[in-house]
């Protein structure tokens, strides 16, 4: 067996089993980070860090974006269970509107880290900017969620725990079916969006209604209060 571009292929009988990397420097406490949410028009964005041990090793671990959802919450369990330290980081719908979308995802990863319980010695990113957080060196990886574990399980955090917050608010406002979309921008969330107007859990500073954007209102604006 032999390890070629983060895979793990066995070449007897010609089978291949596909693994991502555990980690980029063995030498450290590295922790992965990655964000979910921040293409959606509604709801808050989510950031997950994690430590894995530096021998870690699970097949199923994979980039969130593909996997069913059946694998990802299992995988959380098992991330949960076997992680050395895990965290999320929420950053809400104004705060959003109030600092933009980029320095949002940045501020949910650093919320993540400040509440890890094992302070890591390195960062490791999933996509190609970050703002540094402390004092700790960092490496930005395009695409790091389908290469390195910890960012994979990091993604997996992020998105499940994000999902669970957008199934609550499904039950709050279904008329956008938050149950499916999630609050990207799906052509039934545009429709009820300029149906129904926005909620508080919109991102006003976002174009809700794609290209030729009409004037937006609330509910309480359009029944008048």
């Amino acid at each position: 067996m032999f390890l070629l571009a983060g895979a793990a292929v066995s070449c007897r009988f010609c089978s291949f089993v596909f693994m991502l990397l555990p980690c980029l420097n063995p030498d450290v406490v590295e922790a992965g980070l990655d964000e979910a949410g921040r293409g959606c028009l509604a709801g808050a964005v989510y950031a997950a860090a994690v430590i894995l041990p530096k021998d870690y090793r699970n097949e199923m671990l994979n980039d969130s974006k593909q996997l069913s959802e059946k694998k990802r919450y299992l995988l959380r369990e098992q991330i949960e269970r076997d992680a050395l330290a895990w965290a999320v980081g929420i950053v809400s719908p104004r705060e959003i509107d109030e600092i933009n979308i980029l320095n949002a995802s940045f501020l949910a990863m650093h919320r993540a880290l400040d509440r890890l319980t094992l302070r890591p010695e390195a960062l490791l990113i999933d996509g190609n900017r970050f703002r540094p957080y402390r004092d700790l060196p960092h490496t930005t990886v395009v695409k790091g969620d389908g290469k390195y574990m910890s960012i994979a399980a990091a993604s997996i955090l992020a998105k499940t725990y994000r999902d669970d917050y957008m199934l609550r608010l499904h039950d709050e406002y279904p008329a956008y079916r938050w149950n499916s979309n999630k609050g990207y921008p799906a052509k039934a969330h545009r429709e009820a969006i300029r149906l129904c107007g926005t909620t508080p859990y919109h991102r006003m500073s976002f174009n809700l209604l794609g290209n030729g954007q009409m004037e937006l209102f609330t509910p309480e604006e359009m029944k008048g209060e």
